[in-house]
């Protein structure tokens, strides 16, 4: 099977459109399906009682499909701020696979970027935790 990803560019198409497919699928999923009446619950957040640094994703991903862009920045701002570059990363490993077979955009980027991106979430989970005014801004909105 593997073979075949590496040497048929026309099985990396159908790949790539296939989970494009379920990708569309999760979204009007998501889309009919309010996550304040079918929570998907953070295991994080119910044995710890902190907020992860991805706490309120799927409702700002929820809020982000019905075009409501300030509630999804209230329910989670590191993730609305992210969701772009991730979505520019994916497209062009999906890009490069599909033409080449491989993984070529890795190998542009620089390591300490990621460890800043690693950094930054990590310290928004940190941040979004103190329960003094301003930070309490980062919480979920509506927990």
């Amino acid at each position: 099977m593997r073979e075949a990803f590496q040497t048929k560019r026309s099985a990396r198409i159908i790949a790539v459109l296939t989970g494009a497919v379920i990708a569309v699928a999760a979204a009007g999923y998501l889309f009919f399906h309010n996550p304040h009446q079918y929570p998907l619950p953070c295991l994080f957040h119910i044995i710890t009682g902190l907020y992860c640094p991805g706490c309120g994703a799927g409702r700002a991903s929820y809020s982000i499909l019905h075009g409501r862009f300030y509630m999804a920045f209230r329910y989670n701002p590191m993730y609305v701020t992210l969701l772009p570059f991730l979505g520019m990363y994916i497209v062009a490993r999906l890009i490069d696979w599909i033409l080449t077979g491989g993984n070529h955009v890795d190998q542009k980027i620089n390591q300490k970027v990621l460890y800043v991106v690693l950094v930054i979430v990590v310290g928004f989970g940190i941040v979004r935790n103190i329960p003094i005014y301003p930070f309490t801004l980062l919480v979920p909105a509506g927990y």
